[in-house]
């Protein structure tokens, strides 16, 4: 499986709807906070914005909805996989990928078979407070001889430059968050990880 190099992470239709038109075609819907009506019309809105665009919509954490709306992808974290039921989410033909940290947390989304698995932080970030250190690119190409044909996904502090650098260094694909979320001008923003990730595609 390829992944797109692009991977915004965003956490509203709103984010999607002004993302979308700007090239992204791999993107995931993390929203928290939400009751399950909400959150059920919010995915069921996200897939059919992504399938008029073209693009991929990835599923944060909610893995029992995107089963019911038929999603492709879901992505979970650590604590998430402990909970969810992965005989299930293979049946109903999901994707998917796994946040890892560090070694174990590596060893326990492989033994979960993943068809991605993402790496953070890279750098230090402003999302959210980290227990682990930034990995550096360095780390990027030791998990990528670990896990050989898997895509990978580089995540935490990233921007088009170090994510060029994080391509170069092994990545299959760049996450971004707060980089285009947090830019004066997000659609340009947007456009110019487009521009210089896709060069290299």
């Amino acid at each position: 499986m390829k992944l797109d190099p692009f991977y915004p992470i965003v956490d509203s239709l709103d984010w999607l709807r002004r993302l979308l038109p700007c090239g992204a075609r791999f993107v995931q819907l993390r929203v928290k906070d939400s009751g399950e009506a909400e959150l059920r019309e919010t995915i069921a809105a996200a897939k059919q914005l992504c399938a008029r665009a073209g693009a991929q919509l990835v599923v944060n954490d909610y893995w029992r909805l995107a089963i019911d709306l038929g999603c492709d992808f879901i992505h979970l974290g650590q604590e998430d996989l402990v909970c969810a039921d992965l005989p299930a989410i293979r049946r109903a033909g999901l994707k998917l990928g796994l946040s890892t940290h560090d070694e174990a947390e590596l060893e326990t989304a492989l033994a979960a078979k993943p068809d991605y698995v993402a790496l953070g932080p890279i750098f230090p970030t402003l999302l959210k407070k980290m227990p682990w250190a930034p990995q550096g690119l360095e780390r990027i190409g030791v998990w990528k001889r670990r896990i050989g044909d898997l895509p990978l996904v580089a995540i935490g502090g990233l921007t088009p430059e170090r994510g060029v650098e994080a391509l170069r260094a092994g990545a299959d694909s760049v996450a971004v968050v707060t980089d285009i979320t947090l830019n004066p001008d997000p659609e340009g923003r947007a456009r110019q990880w487009v521009a210089a990730l896709r060069s290299l595609a």
